[in-house]
């Protein structure tokens, strides 16, 4: 694999790892890159912007340094992008939980997230559409949804992965509207529901597995229904994720499919890959196969 000429990074001010953009800077030119494109964004929702003027630049490598929020505006906006999908991305995780850095084994170091941006394997991964927007990690409605929503902001950047748990607890006992939801087009699940995860990779917040047979290059999308209410069937639930398999659990149903619909009985929050969005009484998922290319350290078998 030749090293990359032409490298863009797209970069959250306000995130910080290692030696900050400086370190970042300094490791990206020591791998002998002719043409540096640099961007740095106050908020994640201003990367979309500049991830467009990247890709117009026809970059070898684009590299993104934020959370999952970050990552996940970055690759919506590669992935509607003409000719986006063919550019390959490297994560250097500067975020509150990393979740998709983590699920793919990509070092949580400066120097270790470099070297794999230019020297790991180009790996295709799959991602998920909600209501017209991609996401990588997962996305939620309900309990989830609103425990992102409360902690989005100056609570996360002050507590860090706390902020989850403090949230979270606020909302053990939150209402479970009825939920009707259709997966690939068939009646699945009819109930009142607490939250509906659907999820591309296996690892939530906290390295507990939710989806425990979730890959993120399989073509399918893992769909999670929780009907716990309170903290002792919430305490059941997530010490049976952390010691088993998730479906194990009364108060979890789960399957897979390539299309999810949701329609709620009234509006909920909804989150993607750990960013809050408005609330919605409906929501379409369907997976986009193969829809980006993502740096990923080497295994044995690929030298």
């Amino acid at each position: 694999m030749r090293t990359p000429r032409k490298v863009a990074v797209v970069a959250h001010q306000r995130k910080t790892l290692g030696g900050g953009l400086d370190e970042l800077r300094r490791l990206v030119t020591d791998e002998g890159v002719d043409d540096l494109l640099w961007y740095e964004v106050p908020k994640s929702k201003k990367a979309p912007k500049q991830v467009r003027k990247a890709v117009k630049e026809k970059p070898d490598l684009l590299i993104v340094w934020g959370g999952d929020g970050m990552v996940q505006r970055t690759l919506d906006a590669l992935a509607g992008a003409k000719g986006g999908s063919r550019i390959p991305v490297g994560i250097i995780p500067a975020g509150t939980a990393n979740l998709l850095a983590t699920n793919l084994g990509i070092p949580g170091d400066v120097a270790g997230a470099v070297q794999t941006a230019f020297h790991g394997r180009r790996h295709r991964l799959d991602l998920g559409v909600l209501n017209g927007e991609h996401f990588a990690v997962m996305a939620g409605i309900g309990f989830d949804g609103a425990m992102i929503h409360d902690a989005d902001g100056e609570l996360k950047d002050r507590m860090g992965k706390m902020a989850y748990v403090w949230t979270g607890l606020r909302h053990l006992d939150d209402a479970a509207p009825k939920a009707k939801i259709k997966v690939d087009g068939t009646d699945w699940f009819s109930d009142e529901a607490t939250c509906v995860l659907v999820g591309n990779v296996s690892m939530i917040t906290g390295g507990i597995t939710a989806f425990d047979d979730a890959k993120p290059d399989d073509g399918w999308l893992d769909v999670g229904v929780a009907t716990a209410r309170g903290a002792t069937q919430w305490a059941r639930t997530m010490g049976r994720m952390a010691v088993g398999r998730s479906e194990e659990s009364p108060f979890v149903h789960m399957t897979r499919a390539r299309r999810i619909d949701v329609k709620l009985q009234e509006p909920l929050t909804y989150e993607l890959d750990g960013g809050s969005r408005d609330k919605v009484k409906k929501i379409r998922v369907e997976v986009a196969p193969a829809a980006v290319k993502v740096c990923v350290p080497r295994q044995r078998s690929d030298s």
